[in-house]
């Protein structure tokens, strides 16, 4: 399923990160269509209860269990942020079988067709499952909900999970928002980040640079166009959280101005159509 996508040896083209003193990422190369230099990142997040939360799981290498140990090894959470971020799961839910797995709507049932045909997908219980009826209510657990905001973005085509770590004011993000290129994410492949003719495509439509008009036309016209009024309806929600930081899964994190940033790329959806 995902041997064009990732490196073969995760291990040595990874890049561990303290963003800041509770969050750490793990960046890695990630090919989409096997051709664009999209990259991956997994974030874990240490609680105010000392547990640690894993979005996005990448690769389970050595020196990242060795990262865990050296917060406490203690991972209680872990999040699918959405149907496409979930390749890694089967190894995470193995080393941690007690940990509280959290997935949007339609991830169990994708997975257990995916493993009639792939033996490395297993069976993963999900605690956690965030539908559209469910949204409003759903709680995950006291003691992770002292941290965390987020929101269901059911209205996106993957199904978007958005995490708001309140203490450190950071935005956890999948697909919803993309900040290319993935310069960190290839740091260590000796490959330039930006290389090869559909990365460039795809880069420039999927930058913040700039007026990012781009990423905004993509979201309005491609991301939101079956239901732009959910879809509007959970961008304002989520400009509510006061978030400085934004980690995306998919190109360099954003520290200090994440706000000032998603409001530029969201402007249509939080301000209408004609705003700039």
């Amino acid at each position: 399923m995902s041997d064009k996508l990732v490196p073969s040896d995760p291990e040595k083209v990874m890049v561990i990160r303290d963003v800041t003193p509770n969050i750490t990422t793990l960046s890695v190369p990630f090919l989409r269509f096997g051709m664009i230099k999209f990259g991956g990142r997994a974030t874990i997040v240490r609680l105010t209860s000392g547990q640690l939360a894993v979005f996005s799981p990448v690769a389970l290498t050595p020196s990242v269990t060795t990262k865990l140990q050296s917060l406490g090894n203690r991972v209680a959470y872990v999040a699918a942020p959405d149907l496409e971020h979930h390749i890694f799961l089967s190894d995470w839910h193995k080393a941690y079988p007690n940990a509280h797995f959290i997935a949007p709507e339609g991830l169990a049932e994708k997975r257990a067709e995916q493993a009639k045909s792939d033996k490395k997908v297993t069976n993963v219980h999900f605690q956690t499952i965030f539908t559209k009826k469910n949204k409003a209510e759903i709680r995950i657990s006291p003691e992770f909900d002292t941290d965390f905001e987020y929101e269901f973005v059911d209205s996106h085509p993957n199904k978007e999970l958005v995490f708001y770590y309140k203490p450190d004011r950071t935005l956890i993000e999948a697909d919803l928002m993309f900040n290319m290129p993935a310069t960190e994410q290839y740091s260590k492949t000796g490959e330039d980040a930006s290389s090869g003719f559909a990365t460039k495509l795809f880069g420039h439509l999927q930058t913040t640079n700039g007026s990012a008009i781009w990423q905004k036309r993509m979201l309005w016209y491609l991301f939101s166009k079956s239901d732009r009024e959910g879809f509007n309806q959970s961008v304002k929600r989520i400009n509510t959280w006061g978030f400085e930081n934004i980690i995306p899964c998919h190109g360099d994190t954003i520290v200090g101005n994440g706000k000032g940033i998603f409001e530029k790329v969201f402007a249509w959806h939080l301000q209408g159509k004609n705003s700039k």
